[in-house]
């Protein structure tokens, strides 16, 4: 759990600067894992489901809630829940806080807004330059060609 101390308090989990999602609002369950253990594996419940309620949170605004529910529209059920599953490691606690992070993780991805391009126009220059460098590259392959061309032409 030492990984992600900077994000998960006592009782919320920093998402980014601006946003802090209550622990009370994510909902943990263990299950038995598949994967390593050997013996152990069928006695210890290590795999972690993370379980967050887009549609009843109350720490996220309507559009971060829509913006969620398009973005990770793969990861969400019908009833609007978002379930994130680990279960790499033997550990429950480590499985724990690798859900977490990467609950953090993808809801801080969904979150952000791409900028929109601003169209710039190509200066006259450069246009011009890039003109005369194919003219220079074709008049070179037309001297090495085996026409009859003049160098004065050139």
């Amino acid at each position: 759990m030492e990984r992600n101390k900077n994000l998960i308090t006592d009782s919320q989990i920093k998402i980014n600067e601006s946003l802090w999602i209550p622990a009370t609002e994510i909902r943990f369950s263990a299950s038995g894992s598949s994967g390593p253990g050997g013996q152990h594996v069928n006695r210890v419940n290590t795999r972690i489901s993370l379980r967050f309620d887009i549609v009843n949170s109350k720490c996220l605004t309507e559009e971060q809630k829509v913006l969620l529910k398009t973005r990770l529209a793969s990861r969400i059920n019908r009833e609007g829940i978002l379930q994130v599953v680990s279960q790499g490691s033997r550990s429950q606690a480590t499985n724990r806080a690798d859900a977490v992070e990467r609950f953090a993780g993808l809801v801080k991805d969904a979150l952000i807004i791409p900028r929109k391009r601003k169209k710039v126009a190509v200066p006259e220059s450069l246009r011009q330059h890039r003109i005369d460098e194919k003219k220079h590259r074709a008049r070179k392959k037309t001297l090495r060609s085996k026409h009859d061309i003049s160098k004065e032409e050139w």
